[in-house]
């Protein structure tokens, strides 16, 4: 049999998975965006590029978008940074390191809901665990981190960083382990100091990881959901509707189906350059090399 047939057989299952549960419903979103359909009346009609050029003129879409946009520039960078350093430690050949590395690995495999309800209670007026710390210390502890503008945004790119934080350590321990060892024996030969390895050596070389991880990152940001439904509704005040939220409250509150479905198609485009655009720049800067 032809190599390149018993290639495409192995890849077919993979293709048609993506086919029907990733570009079928792509495509039937962009369809629906076409049309102005009230899901509770049932009614339909075509109405073209009627719900994008609504959406133009949509102030609150257009601060569900920013508030995704604060969202992903907080929380990727400040994850990373975390999450490297993290890496740093658990990389280490110490005994008992695989511990700490499950440690920090488990938030990722629990329920986003369970973990959700967990930083409610955490964040918590008086009672919750930081209020009740800043008592103790005999600081204010009367902040309703989730129930005010600004702490409520804090509060979830504080949570993002604890519940993302496993994946991206794994990954950057994969990386930091991949780095030959004799490249640090040979700077510390010269004369650098650690800091002077971490900069000259370890960060150049873990470029690819980190441009992966940055990438799946932004992704993940810009289309959170069950943190925000879970634990401040989009509020207060607005200040934390994201997009993946304002979608849901479209299509599920307000019945809204065709309006949702130009926001997601609108967010599927704002995410595909977003991951494109990194693509071709780092291309460009590798070309020659």
């Amino acid at each position: 049999m032809n190599r390149n047939v018993v290639g495409w057989l192995f890849v077919l299952p993979a293709a048609l998975h993506l086919a029907v549960f990733a570009l079928g419903p792509i495509g039937y979103a962009a369809a629906l965006s076409l049309f102005d359909w009230d899901l509770l009346k049932g009614e339909s009609r075509f109405v073209g590029l009627e719900n994008y050029a609504r959406l133009g003129e949509d102030g609150k879409f257009a601060q569900a978008l920013m508030n995704s946009a604060i969202y992903t520039v907080f929380s990727v960078p400040l994850g990373l940074a975390v999450a490297l350093g993290v890496a740093l430690l658990v990389a280490q050949k110490l005994r008992g390191v695989e511990l700490f590395r499950t440690i920090f690995y488990l938030p990722s495999v629990c329920s986003q809901v369970a973990i959700a309800m967990i930083w409610i209670y955490i964040f918590l007026p008086k009672k919750g665990m930081i209020n009740a710390t800043l008592g103790w210390a005999g600081l204010p502890n009367e902040t309703d981190f989730l129930g005010t503008p600004g702490w409520a945004m804090a509060a979830l790119v504080f949570m993002s960083i604890w519940t993302a934080l496993g994946p991206r350590m794994v990954l950057f321990v994969s990386g930091l382990l991949n780095i030959p060892e004799s490249l640090h024996e040979a700077a510390e030969l010269d004369g650098a100091n650690p800091g002077q390895r971490f900069w000259k050596v370890t960060l150049p070389l873990l470029a690819p990881t980190t441009f992966f991880v940055a990438i799946t990152s932004t992704i993940s940001a810009m289309q959170v959901f069950t943190p925000v439904y879970m634990m401040t509704k989009g509020g207060p005040e607005g200040s934390t509707e994201v997009v993946g939220y304002h979608i849901y409250s479209a299509a599920w509150e307000r019945f809204q189906i065709g309006e949702a479905s130009a926001m997601s198609v609108i967010l599927f485009g704002l995410i595909l350059a977003l991951s494109i655009a990194p693509f071709r720049a780092m291309a460009r800067q590798t070309e020659g090399m």
